[in-house]
């Protein structure tokens, strides 16, 4: 297994993301490699910095970078031997298995258009979370950021990507597909909450036990996956983030509290689209490099995508 890693982007790079990489290789499964994307020169630098042989990795040299202020669509155009658009074109090519990056993400979603595209059969990709749950486990939340306005079709099949997600990677063997609303009961929310769960109800295709509230999301008693809009998802995982900044100014340092930490995870993959790509943050730090290096893993692992191919090619929802 081939993970490929744009080190080039982001507010600290390279230094965070080589050291995330270097904290990573001991963790990473037998058989599987770091392919770095990015300045060469500058990469063994700060290996040589830490005392590490740069030979553990594959490094690709680039000699562009797209910056977080760049327009999107243009950079990914116009920065051919940039380490975001290598990284894709390895990707696309299949001489990397998955690839992470927490450099520009219009830059990102601009590549996956360009390149892997989205599935067949899916009307748009989203971005989850992973969020925890007071029983140690796990939960799911999607979309987070990427869609703000959704129709019902479109949240119907985030919780089929949901669904095929949560069994990859939290192996859950049925989970448990819940609506984030305003209430329990069926006819609560708005015409697309409602429109929603007409069409998820008596359905084959996933688990589903209805609406859940905000308030249960963390109990873990209702549900393993949970589906919204981006607009709402994005608000619930920026709230949970505050809550663990404001833990921490109080004094407050618990393990369910730390997992709140966006460090914990990374990255958020993007569901639906025909190769595992995962976001970070811009900010992120030599942990949070690490951990999207292994959720990296973890999605390409799942190995998700010819389910979930032939499932949207015979999906009622299209």
């Amino acid at each position: 297994m081939k993970i490929g890693l744009d080190v080039m982007g982001g507010d600290f790079a390279p230094k965070n993301e080589v050291l995330g990489a270097i904290e990573a290789l001991p963790e990473l499964q037998s058989g599987s490699e770091l392919v770095l994307f990015g300045d060469e020169t500058q990469i063994k630098a700060v290996c040589d910095e830490k005392g590490f042989n740069a030979s553990g990795f594959q490094i690709v040299h680039t000699t562009e970078i797209i910056g977080m202020l760049d327009h999107p669509a243009k950079a990914f155009s116009q920065k051919p031997n940039s380490s975001m658009v290598t990284g894709f074109k390895y990707l696309s090519s299949g001489l990397i298995d998955g690839f992470a990056s927490p450099g520009n993400t219009g830059a990102m979603m601009a590549g996956i258009m360009y390149t892997v595209k989205t599935i067949e059969g899916i009307l748009r990709p989203c971005i989850s979370c992973f969020y925890p749950v007071i029983n140690g486990r796990w939960g799911l939340l999607l979309d987070v950021g990427l869609n703000a306005d959704c129709k019902p079709e479109n949240l119907y099949q985030y919780a089929i990507l949901g669904s095929l997600f949560a069994k990859g990677t939290l192996g859950e063997e049925n989970p448990r597909v819940a609506l984030l609303n305003i209430g329990e009961e069926a006819t609560k929310g708005n015409i697309v909450a409602k429109a929603a769960h007409e069409l998820m109800k008596n359905t084959k295709e996933f688990n589903f036990v209805g609406n859940i509230e905000g308030n249960e999301l963390m109990t873990g008693e209702k549900a393993d996956v949970v589906v919204c809009d981006g607009f709402v998802g994005n608000v619930a995982l920026k709230m949970a983030e505050g809550f663990y900044r404001l833990a921490g100014m109080q004094g407050i340092k618990t393990d369910f509290f730390d997992k709140l930490n966006y460090e914990s995870h990374g990255g958020t993959p993007v569901l639906g689209v025909n190769a595992p790509v995962m976001i970070g943050h811009g900010s992120s730090s030599p942990k949070a490099i690490k951990n999207m290096i292994l959720n990296t893993e973890k999605t390409i692992s799942a190995k998700m995508l010819d389910r979930v191919k032939d499932i949207f090619k015979n999906s009622k929802i299209q």
